[in-house]
């Protein structure tokens, strides 16, 4: 495996494994705030992270590389509210689909194509997720500061996270 390939592959691992371990942290923060279907929903978000960052491991280590475990930092723990944790969540989701699209970009300037084309998933993938936050910004919005709203909203997310976890990964 091509080593600078090697190292932004190992680099992506380390972005995966902190994706997971913070959507963890509002998961957890949201099941303490009685919001169980937002909980859910990053329970399940986590979860996808996690195995984003298995599926790079596997990559790497099955091309011939050396996949290494990251150590990540704790994250943010506390936060003022749905608006600002889904806010979080297509800022994060924006990051990322950069951090992927400059892997790709590596890709082809070591002309790794077997690589840039392994990375293809994660690219329609980021677009779904990129998507899917914006929506769910936009959902908050609608229900502004009403309280019934939340509680609709939040019934909701538990609903997209059970859909979500039933159809397969690929």
């Amino acid at each position: 495996m091509n080593t600078r390939v090697e190292k932004a592959l190992n680099e992506q691992i380390k972005k995966e494994a902190e994706s997971s371990h913070f959507y963890l942290a509002i998961a957890s923060w949201a099941e303490e705030k009685g919001l169980n279907g937002t909980a859910t929903f990053f329970y399940a978000q986590s979860d996808e992270e996690r195995f984003h960052m298995l599926k790079l491991i596997h990559f790497v280590n099955e091309r011939g590389g050396k996949a290494l475990i990251p150590g990540i930092n704790a994250p943010q723990n506390d936060f003022d509210g749905i608006k600002q944790v889904f806010g979080l969540l297509l800022e994060h989701e924006v990051a990322v689909t950069e951090s992927i699209n400059k892997l790709v970009e590596i890709c082809l300037e070591e002309k790794d194509y077997t690589t840039q084309n392994f990375l293809q998933w994660y690219v329609a993938e980021q677009l779904e997720e990129e998507a899917q936050a914006k929506t769910i910004l936009d959902r908050i919005n609608l229900t502004g500061e009403d309280k019934g709203g939340l509680y609709l909203f939040d019934r909701d997310m538990e609903q997209m996270a059970s859909q979500k976890e039933q159809m397969p990964e690929q």
